[in-house]
């Protein structure tokens, strides 16, 4: 008994804790619009409360406090309820089996919120509890989406439907995912805290050709018209996956161009535009322009566009040409060498597109033409020919420009042809004509004697004259005695630089052309001796018509032997002295080229008869 005693008020106690004021409804609970919910509910009250008026529940929306007059949603005693649930609202529960179980239909967004439930026992047992279930009322399926999608990585798309409508159980289809590569679907059903979900995942790899596509989940509840779609747009982060610029270019010196740069990305990436390792602009965008003005060679090279995102780095490069006529060749200064040498001439310039390069010596082309920013000549044992001026050439489509420089080869003194003595009215004549660099210094020699510049006597003259690298000398002998015993003209020429000196004996070599001017001379002399004579029977032709019968006149002559006689010689010497008179021996200059006559005055014409004979200088009548 006494064991009795004391485990009676132990029940007591037990039975007291168990009997508090609890309610135990779920913390969330979803349903889709224009469908129903039902809100699971079990509320405790204590143990020691008689229930004499039986048991009443109450439903408020919002607000747990009467005082605060919080819409009803559903109350046993009466109907009255808020206007937004009229209809609308069953208790489905046993009040007696401390069920609360409250069924919604036909709801709407307007009632989501907090539903609190308040018991009423009788007279002053009456309590609302403080717990609370939220109602969510979606007009489309939640879709569960990762914080962040990255191509070529596996992605769960999740999809959920609630289930806490006992008339209808829904359904999930996924939309648009004929594109996707390789897609799996899998279904849950998760039931907690007397509440339902349907759920379908969709797995699949997403490419960066994903980004921006459409997916869609579709639930619907069989037998009726309800159909709910929630669209997603797929955000897919990839590194750059392309980069365009523009093509490579070729634009003027002097021009503006603006280079183009695209970087297809997700996000957005970070565009930088380089020249070599100098970073020229940047930008967070998808795409960036750079502006170049007043383009120089300098700005000629490579230029790259750099992408990077965070997930990726990619560029891509171009190259603009700077296209410009060609800068003035760069060439050797003038030289001066020996003949025989070889030298090496360089030129260099710059142009785009590359230039020709010509070498021209007076004018003339010399060497191979050569496409390129440098062009070396070479010339091998120069002559004395080899001096002069030589330009180098630069051409292109753009323009031209050229740059010269002189050689001068030195060499040793070289005696021309044109050096000889000739014979001159005054004397003997002689020239001494040499080309050298440095211009020659002549000399003559004459026997014991050696004539310099300075050099004067009273039997010649002394002349120099030098024009570029030739120097003339000449000397005139006014007698004609400094003859060796063979006949030739003993003078020797001396011609001497800084590189050698020679001397020559120069030859008389007028003295052929002398005595073929003589021949040519008494060849003349005899045609126009002839030539009078012609004239000289004329007249006296015409003289015997005028005086008479000439057969009667020679009679009488022919009866005198005498008179014929003395006439014919008086005929015969006044045709010699007027042929003296008039026609002189001719004589010739210098050059022994021109021949000259003189002759002073007319006198009438003699008749005679006229015998020659040959010779040098004669003639004879």
């Amino acid at each position: 008994m006494w064991c009795l005693e004391l485990l009676l008020p132990l029940l007591l106690i037990i039975k007291d804790v168990s009997g508090q004021w609890n309610v135990w409804i779920p913390r969330d609970i979803s349903a889709m619009t224009n469908s129903c919910v039902v809100i699971p509910c079990t509320f405790m009250y204590p143990s020691g409360i008689r229930l004499h008026y039986g048991i009443h529940g109450i439903w408020y929306f919002g607000q747990p406090y009467p005082q605060l007059f919080p819409p009803v949603v559903f109350k046993t005693r009466t109907e009255i309820v808020h206007e937004s649930y009229q209809g609308r609202t069953k208790l489905i529960g046993d009040l007696h089996q401390r069920n609360c179980t409250l069924l919604i239909s036909n709801i709407g967004t307007e009632h989501s919120g907090r539903y609190y439930f308040r018991a009423d026992l009788g007279g002053a047992n009456i309590y609302t509890y403080p717990d609370f279930s939220e109602l969510k009322v979606l007009d489309q399926p939640n879709i569960d989406i990762p914080e962040e999608i990255v191509a070529d990585e596996n992605l769960e798309l999740t999809c959920y439907a609630p289930d806490n409508c006992p008339e209808n159980s829904p359904e999930i289809q996924w939309m648009y995912t004929d594109y996707l590569p390789e897609p799996e679907y899998t279904s849950d059903y998760v039931a907690e805290s007397n509440t339902a979900v349907l759920s379908s995942t969709l797995t699949f790899t997403p490419r960066p050709m994903h980004n921006g596509q459409l997916l869609g989940c579709r639930v619907s509840y069989p037998n009726t018209t309800l159909v709910y779609e929630r669209l997603i747009s797929l955000d897919v982060k990839y590194a750059p996956r392309s980069v365009w610029v523009n093509v490579s270019a070729e634009v003027m010196e002097g021009s503006s161009v603006t280079l183009h740069c695209e970087v297809d990305s997700n996000p957005p990436p970070r565009i930088s535009w380089l020249f070599g390792d100098e970073q020229l602009l940047w930008d967070t965008a998808s795409n960036a322009s750079l502006s170049l003005e007043d383009l120089t060679p300098s700005q000629e090279g490579i230029y790259t566009c750099v992408g990077d995102n965070g997930y990726g780095v990619m560029n891509t490069s171009m190259y603009l040409a700077v296209l410009y006529p060609p800068s003035e060749p760069v060439v050797n200064g003038s030289l001066t060498i020996l003949e025989g040498s070889s030298i090496s001439l360089q030129c260099s310039t710059q142009g785009n597109p590359t230039p020709t390069l010509t070498w021209l010596k007076d004018g003339e082309l010399v060497g191979a033409i050569t496409a390129a920013e440098v062009s070396v000549l070479e010339l091998l044992k120069l002559n004395p020919q080899g001096d002069g001026q030589y330009r180098c050439l630069a051409e292109n489509e753009h323009g031209r420009a050229s740059s010269s420089l002189n050689i001068t080869v030195e060499y040793a003194p070289v005696l021309l042809d044109e050096s000889k003595c000739t014979v001159v009215r005054e004397g003997v004549q002689c020239v001494c004509m040499a080309t050298g660099n440095p211009e020659p210094i002549i000399e003559f020699y004459l026997p014991n004697k050696n004539i310099t510049v300075n050099d004067t006597d009273g039997r010649y003259n002394y002349y120099t004259h030098t024009d570029g690298h030739t120097s003339t000398g000449m000397i005139k002998l006014r007698e004609k005695g400094e003859r060796l015993g063979n006949g030739a003209v003993n003078v020797h020429c001396s011609i001497s630089n800084m590189y050698g000196s020679e001397s020559f004996h120069l030859e008389l070599q007028q003295e052929k052309k002398y005595m073929m001017a003589v021949i040519v001379g008494t060849i003349g002399g005899v045609a126009v001796i002839a030539f009078i004579i012609a004239a000289v029977r004329y007249v006296g032709h015409n003289n015997k018509k005028e005086n008479g019968n000439p057969g009667q006149d020679l009679v009488s002559k022919l009866e005198n032997p005498a008179l014929y006689y003395s006439t014919v010689k008086k005929d015969k010497q006044c045709l010699r002295k007027k042929v003296v008179r008039h026609f002189a021996a001719p004589t010739f200059g210098p050059d022994l080229g021109h021949m000259t006559h003189c002759g002073a005055k007319t006198e009438p014409y003699c008749m005679c008869h006229q015998t020659t004979r040959s010779g040098p200088y004669s003639s004879a009548v």
